[in-house]
């Protein structure tokens, strides 16, 4: 009987990956900005970074080829930020390429998790905490985009400080444009940079709208009785 509760235990543990993955992201985003008090901030964040990462494989990797494609896209920036942690290189091009390759990692994860969210099956707890999941990884996706694109053109953000922005800095910006609530007190001046933050509010409206379609149509209307 013991055996048997534990087996059920491990097998819901096992059946919730988005809940682990949600919880993650969460962590990271409160993490993110206690972080910058401390001299450590920058490897405690790349720690909560690296979580999230492993929970996102664990996510997606429900078959063989996404779970390839997921950890062969999230080990490089891994490496690289760790290089940068460890001070054998704290170059930009570095932390710029850590950076795209994390992008590519979440582009990559959301396609995945949103072709389990979509799927015709019946809308699980599981594809429920899938669906804020990849809503969660839009904005912090698009952090990391942000981040390139600070590393290519400074000049593209402002702000009243004039410093060059944190990632937590462009977090906020980012989910404050998926909201559609405005980049904050951040001003973006460079086309290319107004470039992505257009894609980014576009993405964030059609995702609520069709999510709530694909809510709204795997309940049938209720028949009137006659």
């Amino acid at each position: 009987m013991a055996l048997a509760n534990l087996h059920l235990k491990f097998a819901r543990v096992f059946y919730q990956r988005c809940f682990y993955l949600f919880v993650s992201m969460i962590a990271l985003i409160v993490v993110a900005p206690f972080a910058q008090d401390f001299e450590r901030g920058p490897l405690i964040v790349h720690v909560a970074q690296v979580l999230v990462l492993l929970a996102a494989v664990a996510a997606v990797g429900r078959t063989a080829m996404p779970f390839v494609i997921a950890l062969l896209l999230g080990s490089p920036p891994v490496l690289l930020q760790l290089a940068v942690m460890l001070g054998l290189d704290e170059s930009a091009n570095v932390v710029t390429l850590s950076s795209a390759f994390y992008v590519a990692f979440y582009v990559v994860a959301i396609v995945y998790l949103l072709r389990y969210v979509f799927s015709p099956e019946v809308m699980t707890d599981d594809k429920l905490f899938g669906a804020a999941s990849a809503y969660l990884m839009l904005g912090i996706g698009w952090a990391f985009a942000y981040n390139v694109a600070q590393s290519v053109s400074p000049e593209g953000f402002r702000s009243a400080s004039g410093a060059t922005r944190t990632f937590f800095d462009l977090l906020y910006m980012s989910f404050g444009i998926l909201s559609s609530n405005g980049p904050g007190d951040i001003v973006v001046v460079g086309s290319k940079v107004k470039s992505l933050v257009i894609l980014e509010q576009i993405v964030g409206v059609l995702y609520v709208a069709i999510l709530i379609a694909r809510l709204a149509g795997i309940y049938p209307p209720k028949q009137e009785k006659a």
